[in-house]
């Protein structure tokens, strides 16, 4: 059964959370305030957060930042913050999505079962597809990265944007392309995810990401992957 961790200091959104969240079979902790999320996530090891940004103790960031240390647990922020700014540092300290409060449950539960299904390990017809760059080498099978002899982590969403890229080597996959494979259908004009995403990618892989040799940008359009 799926584990959710929700963390947010409103109780009537904890109450509907959870309510809406167990009706579909699924297990609830809650914590109202960072310290308590962070202490709750060591020790019950959720398989997806969900996060509001406005806690009252630390800003949200703080937690997704703290829970990025160890875990790689699909964390899904909410917030009442509308700037796109906001919602890059929040993706940029590692979130996986970011919905806007009010929400329609409908939506937020659509948006946690596709952070769910980026984080499972791919079915038994996974084909073994190695491939080897200079600085790194992708393992498709074993979903994992190695550079220089040491395995790299990446978050089930930076994982999911690398896999859909490596396997278009070469070719141009478009930004509505990328988006709606890596987070769903209902998505296509959040840009904003791509840029970010890509960065961490470089960050984590090039050898010099301000020069990117591997994750190329074709203005406009989308990326494309060089080996």
């Amino acid at each position: 059964m799926t584990r959710v961790l929700v963390i947010d200091d409103e109780p009537q959104i904890v109450r509907a959370l959870v309510i809406n969240l167990k009706a579909r079979k699924y297990e609830v902790d809650a914590a109202h305030d960072g310290a308590t999320a962070l202490r709750l996530a060591a020790a019950r090891h959720p398989d997806v957060v969900v996060l509001d940004l406005g806690l009252p103790d630390m800003d949200g960031v703080e937690v997704i930042k703290g829970l990025r240390g160890w875990t790689r647990v699909p964390i899904l922020v909410l917030s009442a913050r509308h700037s796109s700014d906001e919602k890059v540092e929040a993706l940029d300290a590692g979130a996986d999505d970011y919905v806007t409060k009010p929400f329609g449950m409908d939506e937020l539960l659509a948006r946690l079962r596709a952070a769910v299904r980026r984080a499972e390990p791919a079915g038994g017809e996974e084909e073994d597809v190695i491939v080897e760059t200079a600085e790194f080498t992708v393992d498709l099978a074993a979903k994992k990265v190695d550079r220089g002899g040491r395995d790299v982590r990446l978050t089930p969403t930076e994982w999911h944007l690398l896999e859909v890229l490596v396997r278009n080597t070469g070719r141009l996959v478009g930004q509505r392309q990328l988006l709606q494979e890596v987070w769903g259908p209902s998505y296509g004009t959040e840009t904003n995810y791509l840029r970010v995403y890509m960065a961490q990618l470089r960050r984590k892989l090039e050898a010099d990401p301000s020069h990117p040799k591997h994750f190329i940008t074709e203005p406009g359009m989308g990326y494309r992957f060089e080996r």
